[in-house]
């Protein structure tokens, strides 16, 4: 798997031949207006894109400065002074923590774990600030899974055709040799995304 923490002005050239995308936990980013170049492009383009933890707070900071034009929209980790620090430090920090995700009916999610709760992990210290949900608004940006608190933990972009963030690391299932069903249907859709014609 090829890493690009720098990318380019101009991300079609750098990354069209990827089928899918994968923005991964590890913020801050060697560059953060790089990571937001990927997403914007696998939102576009469009690619199967995934983001899981830092992932995630990032596409929903793309989507809200590109797609809802909130340009002052920031991260508070990488901008602790930001005037509008839409994603921002959590209630309760989930670094190294398990909790109950309960699933939105009718979502992508859903369908795709088969059930409407799962036990998930997190390594996460930064989501959705809770002030600033309502900017969402009836975007296609839909909060699709939340915690018992009511606090958002996943996304998926309605008008895509796979474009799903976790706060929570369904990746880390391998560690105790499961496949999680969202990193499986990832990987069916960059593989259906190769099979099918430019």
């Amino acid at each position: 798997m090829d890493r690009h923490p720098h990318v380019e002005e101009d991300p079609a050239r750098q990354l069209s031949p990827y089928h899918a995308i994968w923005c991964v936990p590890a913020s801050p980013y060697a560059s953060m207006e790089g990571a937001l170049r990927a997403i914007r492009f696998a939102r576009e383009a469009p690619r199967p894109f995934l983001g899981t933890c830092g992932g995630c707070q990032h596409a929903i900071l793309e989507y809200a400065r590109n797609a809802l034009g909130i340009a002052e929209a920031d991260h508070a980790e990488s901008n602790p002074s930001a005037r509008l620090p839409l994603i921002s430090e959590l209630s309760c920090a989930l670094v190294e923590k398990s909790g109950s995700v309960l699933i939105e009916e009718g979502s992508k999610i859903g369908a795709i774990c088969g059930k409407r709760e799962i036990e998930e992990v997190y390594h996460c210290s930064y989501g959705l600030n809770p002030r600033f949900e309502h900017l969402l608004g009836e975007s296609a940006l839909r909060i699709s899974a939340r915690d018992e608190k009511g606090e958002a933990r996943a996304f998926e972009l309605t008008t895509h055709p796979f474009f799903i963030c976790t706060l929570f690391q369904p990746e880390r299932a391998a560690l105790t040799g499961k496949n999680h069903p969202l990193i499986h249907a990832f990987l069916a859709a960059a593989i259906e995304r190769q099979r099918t014609p430019a």
